[in-house]
């Protein structure tokens, strides 16, 4: 797809979002949402116990994959899904370059993953909600973030370059 028209299109979803929900996008609070669910379900005292947890829990009269950000995710995922089978593009594949295998391809987008993970948590969002929410209301840390993040990305770019050539 065009980038300009993306960019316009994911901006008037982020638009419609703020004017429907009352607030921005974001990924992170959905999959904290999951582990706050499964953390009551296993250990309902611990997860009582813990504010971190009691804050997605709330007072237990509605379950937090209520949350609309779980509803975003999983529609995000169902829409990726449904956009692959129009175009068929759907098949199972790893996308690497020709001198990385499979199995270290896919370690190193796990560390990868747990390390986004855990860094949404420390900046108090994921790079979904700090950029296109953070960046949208005009927030300097969330400016600063995506400076960061590409910056450091394109630094890293040199080290990992021949992998995928």
């Amino acid at each position: 797809m065009n980038p300009y028209l993306a960019g316009f299109g994911l901006g008037l979803v982020l638009l419609t979002a703020f004017v429907v929900m009352g607030r921005g996008l974001g990924a992170s609070g959905a999959f904290t949402s999951a582990v706050a669910t499964t953390v009551q379900a296993v250990a309902p005292a611990h997860a009582q116990g813990n504010a971190f947890y009691a804050e997605y829990l709330g007072d237990g009269t509605r379950s937090p994959l209520k949350d609309w950000l779980v509803f975003e995710v999983l529609g995000v995922f169902l829409g990726g899904l449904i956009s692959g089978a129009f175009a068929h593009r759907l098949r199972l594949t790893v996308e690497k370059g020709p001198h990385v295998s499979t199995a270290a391809r896919l370690t190193l987008a796990f560390i990868g993953g747990a390390l986004m993970g855990a860094a949404a948590k420390i900046a108090l969002g994921c790079t979904s909600g700090q950029a296109l929410t953070g960046g949208a209301l005009l927030n300097l840390g969330s400016w600063v973030f995506m400076i960061c993040v590409f910056g450091g990305a394109y630094a890293l770019a040199w080290f990992v370059r021949r992998q995928w050539l």
